[in-house]
């Protein structure tokens, strides 16, 4: 018992030490759960002020861009506007393709702006207003009478006369940045009627009343769509899109989507709706043109009916809405049947929603999509002309500025001639049959240096090598003028009459050798009047002509005349051994075209800021080189070129009735074809050849002066009219004999002579018939 008891104790010990342990372990759980409690309401704190940092964030991005510069704008290019006066010459199908390609729609009765209707020789044309350099004009209605290819008359609406009828601008290209995003600015009540109620029956019906995210929309937009049987609206709101177009990429994750709600809801915290909606407008992509992104419905008008957004009729509204949903896939261009529908689908939304009529709709639905072609709206379609702008442009702006400042640059270019030159080009190429032949072309107003038109390949539309102005190639006899024109201002040497030497002729050419030039046809002819030594192209007397005179002077006048570029002082430059390029011919004969006034080709006219604001203007800048009297000498033999010479193959198409001027030229083994010459108002000059050099086996004459004839058939043109001088005296010579005549004696002709400088001696026939009418002035003095 009493062991018994000794033991009782320690076991009561051990119980009491177990039960301290059950304790123990049981208040373990709880403490537990307080840790992990106070872990994470310590990491739910953190989470909650890293989200709220990032909110912070996701809000300074959004100030900032939304207040800031949003979008990078590209310069507009635009072609010189048309301009119509009493006397203008055009022909009325160019001015109604011209009209169709500015997106003016015709119609029964004109009633509005950007419309116009036609009946024979008779427009009606209602221009748009459009913010010129020189000032806003506003729209225009106006008779346009013709008579052939002139305007006869140009009358308002109350049949008074108007001195100028100027339409807006066509657009013709763009500088566009590294991401070749482009769109046009529009603000909120610029939108047409319809666009901003449809945009919201199909894609946000509730935007003015939501925070930026609706779920209801979303629910409505299932609905909607399960009854349809196809996508018509979507459960993103405005705001979302806008979010995502503006702010996010199109990665499709659950981070991004929640990223996309909270930085709508901030957009809607700082921003009224109007400001929402009218980024909305400027922002949302609405289709693609090779690498160009086009942004905003601005400019989506343009793209797809090259109409104001102004002039937007309802089905055209309708389908614009209907391409939001996706550009791609309702691209009206290569899924027409399927934008139609679409389009139609609009309609129906909006005639259940009540925005218009079911007779409206209907009648909409009827219409043709109304989609211009795609070479119509191409842009850049014209990229030799743009290479000149965007050369003159960089001298004075920076690239930058040039590519995201909005910039507007008004050219010279002239729409109708521009096209006409490109097809003159690439018909005539093809018509010649050689596969490696390739062009140029330069085309400027004859009397201010307009640059009107520039083309660089055979494929006009082809962007890179631009032969116009980087094509530096031998130019042969084209040269030739400014030996003549060097003579003609030694009048007690040279005359248009003057007995010049086609003789062999053999010189030191300048570099350790000898020089023997030769006629095109291997004869020689003795002597020939000066004028006929450049109207036949003989080599061997503009050799002896330019020999007399000095090839240093030569070289003097050919600089005097534009040709800015150093050429070398050899003879064979006499010949047309030097390298230019078309542009730089081009600059010669505007001074040849203009009557001796030299003149820079003037590609731009003026450039404004993307409020309007004139910055520069590029002025005509003139200087006298060359005086009329002389001029009027030579441009009296390019005539003669194309009357009798080298060039009278331009007179199979074009009236003899008008005088034309200018000079053919043809390089070594016939490698290079050109044609340079002018009429009364337009000046061109061509080029053909192949880019490695090889001969194309053509001449001046039946190569480049094709395409300069094509060119000046399709265009309405004016003869070259004499200089007037009071030192110019007009006398009849027998060229030939270089004897005065009369004007009944055969063969005799009337030539200009600097005064002092015409033939003395009278041959036969003139002294007779001087004697006669000297004894009939006898008679004649008896009965007086």
């Amino acid at each position: 018992m009493v062991a018994s008891n000794k033991e009782t104790p320690q076991k009561k010990t051990k119980r009491s030490g177990h039960k301290k342990n059950r304790s123990t372990s049981q208040r373990k759980p709880s403490d537990r759960f307080r840790r992990w409690g106070m872990l994470l309401l310590k990491l739910g704190i953190c989470g909650f002020a890293v989200f709220m940092a990032f909110v912070v964030y996701l809000d300074a991005v959004v100030v900032q861009k939304f207040e800031g510069k949003k979008w990078a704008i590209p310069a507009k290019v635009y072609a010189r506007p048309v301009e119509l006066y009493e006397g203008r010459l055009l022909k009325p199908d160019e001015l109604q393709a011209q009209l169709r390609r500015q997106g003016y729609q015709p119609v029964n009765t004109v009633r509005r702006p950007g419309t116009f209707a036609r009946t024979g020789d008779e427009f009606i044309i209602y221009s748009r207003g459009f913010h010129f350099p020189d000032g806003t004009e506003s729209s225009r209605y106006a008779h346009v009478h013709f008579n052939s290819n002139k305007v006869v008359s140009l009358t308002n609406r109350q049949q008074q006369p108007l001195p100028l009828l100027r339409l807006d601008p066509q657009p013709v290209g763009g500088i566009y940045p590294a991401s070749y995003e482009d769109r046009l600015l529009i603000q909120l009540e610029q939108a047409p009627k319809y666009l901003v109620p449809a945009l919201m029956a199909i894609e946000d019906r509730d935007f003015y009343e939501h925070w930026g995210i609706s779920l209801s929309s979303i629910a409505r937009a299932l609905l909607v769509n399960v009854r349809a049987g196809g996508v018509v609206q979507g459960g993103s709101t405005l705001t979302q899109q806008l979010v995502k177009n503006f702010y996010l990429s199109n990665e499709r994750t659950l981070t991004r989507k929640a990223q996309e709600a909270i930085m709508s809801l901030l957009l809607e915290l700082h921003y009224s709706k109007d400001e929402i909606l009218e980024t909305y407008l400027n922002e949302v992509y609405l289709g693609q043109q090779g690498r160009r992104a086009i942004h905003g419905f601005g400019l989506a008008s343009q793209f797809y009916f090259a109409q104001p957004i102004q002039e937007l009729s309802l089905a055209r509204t309708a389908l614009l809405v209907g391409i939001v949903r996706g550009p791609s896939f309702y691209d009206p261009r290569r899924f027409p049947e399927r934008a139609m529908q679409r389009r139609n689908l609009v309609l129906d939304v909006m005639a259940s929603e009540g925005l218009v009529s079911k007779a409206e709709a209907e009648r909409s639905k009827k219409l043709p999509l109304g989609i211009v072609s795609r070479e119509q709206m191409r842009t850049n379609a014209f990229p030799a002309y743009l290479d000149v702008v965007k050369d003159q442009l960089r001298q004075d702006y920076a690239e930058r500025d040039l590519t995201s400042e909005g910039l507007r640059i008004f050219t010279n270019m002239d729409p109708i001639i521009q096209r006409h030159a490109q097809s003159s080009l690439t018909r005539t190429v093809n018509a010649i049959n050689k596969e490696k032949l390739q062009g140029a072309m330069v085309v400027t107003s004859a009397q201010t240096g307009d640059l009107l038109a520039v083309v660089g390949d055979k494929n006009p539309g082809y962007v890179g090598f631009n032969r116009a102005v980087d094509a530096r190639r031998p130019v042969g006899s084209i040269l030739k003028p400014a030996i003549y024109l060097t003579a003609l201002e030694q009048p007690n040497r040279y005359t248009l009459t003057t007995p010049v030497k086609d003789l062999p002729i053999k010189v030191k050419d300048g570099r350790g050798g000898f020089w023997e030039p030769g006629n095109y046809d291997g004869e020689s002819r003795g002597e020939v009047p000066l004028y006929e030594a450049l109207a036949r192209s003989f080599n061997q007397a503009a050799t002896h002509t330019g020999m007399e005179v000095g090839v240093p002077n030569v070289l003097k006048t050919i600089r005097r005349l534009g040709v800015e570029r150093s050429l070398p002082n050899y003879p064979s430059v006499l010949l047309g051994a030097a390298s230019l390029t078309p542009m730089d011919i081009a600059a010669m004969y505007q001074t040849f075209a203009s009557g001796g006034f030299r003149m820079p080709l003037r590609a731009i006219d003026a450039v404004v800021d993307a409020s309007g604001r004139p910055l520069r203007r590029y002025s005509l800048s003139v200087e006298r080189v060359v005086e009329p009297a002389p001029m009027e000498l030579l441009r009296r033999s390019m005539v003669s070129v194309m009357r009798e010479g080298t060039g009278r193959r331009a007179y199979w198409s074009i009236s003899q009735e008008l005088d034309l001027a200018g000079k053919s030229g043809t390089t070594n083994d016939s490698r290079d074809s050109w044609f340079a010459g002018f009429s009364g108002n337009l000046m061109a000059v061509t080029w053909l050849g192949n880019d490695d050099n090889s001969p194309t086996g053509l001449t001046g004459s039946n190569g480049a002066l094709r395409v300069w004839t094509d060119l000046m058939q399709r265009t309405p043109i004016s003869g070259v009219q004499p200089l007037s001088s009071d030192r110019l005296e007009y006398v009849w010579v027998q060229p030939q004999s270089n004897l005065r005549s009369s004007q009944d004696c055969e063969g005799a002709q009337l030539f200009p002579y600097i005064t002092g400088s015409a033939p003395v001696v009278t041959d036969s026939c003139g002294e007779s018939a001087r004697q006669d009418a000297g004894f009939l002035d006898t008679i004649k003095s008896w009965f007086d």
